[in-house]
């Protein structure tokens, strides 16, 4: 007998695969759906749709599931894309893997799943969901080097309710071996990265279609001093080394200059010189947009682990204050590039809390 019918979104990866093929050993009814989300220059150059569709079918057919697949391009433009562009041409730096978790995977998807009689979803992130004390909580994944909970941060509590995340206990390699062992086509798949959307097209050609190029000064930041053009803030992001196209500066000591400031009013990019130049350290941030998983905002003047991009070690910070539109954090040491329009998420332990949207930081040495 079925223990419940969960749709999984196969997205044509191992991970997602692994997520179905578990499932179903479990006693589960499984139905797999693909999503396509992107269609404007649908071709095999730069998108890689069709193949993913295939592989995706592919496994299905493995595991002995039903599978079928969905476009919500329209909604991903609408509610992901548009606010890309936005973000961007405010100067802003965004994350549409965070935006098209909560708006398009555990909203759209989740509500045709509904609409199919699906009692819960489930997708093959890496990242665990439990119930403790009445309550929904996001943990991070067993495999902290794969940990995906940074992108989930602004699910809530009517959405884990209703999902799986099956591989969250498992590390990568055991993925892949039970893959492997299942006999599935897409056992050794490589992972996909970067912005689904782009995929490996250059990212300023990209945006380019989008967004004009608006050329403007590059100097020194502190300085007037000019040393060098870019073609457009949108297409610069803090602490960003590769493609300033700055030569050798003379006078200038033989270090790798770093995107430091922008000056939207202005159009100016200011860089500095070193990794660890003060101007790219940060004391504390402001975050708005706000999503807490509970629906209830942190303690203040307690101290948090906190996330100001993905893949960065937890950095500890106390919350100065808090309210409905913003939140304000302290690091105990400084942090690196904080970016306007990426995330900050905070976490107790292992517990993912939510965070927001990173607005402005201040310097570590003001």
């Amino acid at each position: 007998m079925s223990k419940g019918k969960i749709i999984v979104g196969l997205s044509g990866g191992v991970d997602s695969s692994v997520a179905a093929l578990l499932l179903k050993r479990e006693g589960y009814e499984v139905v797999g759906l693909f999503m396509k989300n992107w269609e404007d220059d649908d071709n095999e150059e730069y998108c890689s749709t069709r193949e993913d569709l295939i592989a995706a079918a592919a496994a299905a057919d493995v595991i002995g599931i039903e599978f079928e697949a969905v476009n919500f391009s329209a909604e991903y433009r609408e509610r992901v894309f548009a606010d890309f562009l936005r973000e961007y041409e405010a100067g802003r730096t965004p994350n549409p893997d965070v935006l098209c978790n909560s708006e398009i995977k555990f909203k759209a998807f989740l509500d045709h799943a509904m609409a199919l009689g699906a009692d819960k979803i489930a997708t093959g992130h890496y990242a665990q969901v439990r119930e403790f004390l009445g309550e929904w909580q996001l943990l991070k994944a067993e495999d902290g080097t794969k940990d995906q909970s940074y992108f989930l941060h602004r699910l809530n509590q009517a959405q884990l309710a209703k999902t799986l995340f099956p591989v969250g206990k498992l590390y990568k390699r055991d993925v892949r071996r039970i893959a492997e062992e299942a006999g599935l086509p897409n056992h050794a798949r490589k992972d996909s990265t970067g912005i689904c959307f782009i995929g490996e097209r250059p990212f300023r050609d990209f945006l380019a279609r989008y967004l004009p190029r608006q050329p403007g000064e590059i100097r020194v930041h502190g300085s007037d001093r000019v040393v060098g053009s870019h073609q457009g803030l949108m297409y610069y992001t803090l602490g960003q080394r590769e493609g300033l196209g700055i030569g050798g500066v003379r006078g200038a000591p033989e270090e790798p200059w770093f995107a430091a400031a922008k000056d939207m009013a202005a159009n100016v990019l200011y860089v500095v010189q070193g990794h660890d130049h003060p101007a790219l350290q940060s004391a504390s941030l402001v975050a708005q947009d706000l999503s807490w998983v509970s629906g209830r905002a942190p303690h203040t003047h307690w101290v948090y682990a906190s996330k100001t991009r993905y893949r960065q070690p937890d950095a500890a910070c106390q919350v100065e204050r808090v309210s409905a539109d913003e939140c304000e954090v302290v690091f105990a040491a400084p942090q690196w590039a904080v970016t306007p329009g990426q995330s900050l998420v905070l976490y107790e332990s292992r517990v993912c809390l939510g965070g927001g949207i990173i607005a402005t930081s201040r310097p570590w040495c003001a």
